[in-house]
């Protein structure tokens, strides 16, 4: 069975089986999955950060026009973006990557359901494209949720 090994506390990957010489190419492949993974990740919180959050939080001309055609107003527009920015940070630590990419999850089927019902379906595509990345996190970091559980249970 090959050794775990924690990555470094400045590394943004999480504890992945080592690939040492002559391990099994299982290894290999669990290690390339893990990275995989993460890269998604990184990408989402990109995404999430800078072209999702950061047009709402700076208020946008297009960010402010699509909120008051919803009716929500700049209140609304302020609220999406801060937790999107929040998911976005929590995509990268450990313990809230499952938690980060379920709640996102939440925020698209309601962007979807926004997207057909206000926009006539202009851009309901986008969310659901990116419901599938966040399932796969959310399910593939599911042991980290677990963690976070047991945490909660002890301190409360």
């Amino acid at each position: 069975m090959p050794e775990t090994v924690a990555a470094p506390a400045a590394s943004l990957l999480s504890p992945v089986p080592a690939a040492a010489e002559g391990a099994a190419p299982g290894a290999r492949g669990r290690r390339a999955r893990a990275v995989a993974l993460r890269a998604v990740q990184v990408l989402l919180a990109l995404f999430y950060a800078f072209a999702s959050a950061l047009p709402k939080l700076i208020a946008h001309p297009s960010a402010v026009e699509s909120f008051d055609r919803m009716g929500w107003g700049s209140a609304g527009m302020y609220v999406i973006g801060t937790l999107e920015l929040a998911g976005a940070v929590a995509l990268l630590v450990p313990v809230l990557q499952s938690v980060a990419a379920l709640a996102l999850g939440a925020l698209m089927v309601g962007a979807f359901v926004v997207q057909l019902t206000v926009f006539d379906g202009q851009n309901a595509a986008t969310p659901v494209v990116l419901i599938v990345p966040l399932l796969l996190i959310a399910w593939a970091r599911r042991g980290a949720t677990a963690r976070l559980l047991r945490t909660a249970r002890r301190q409360g």
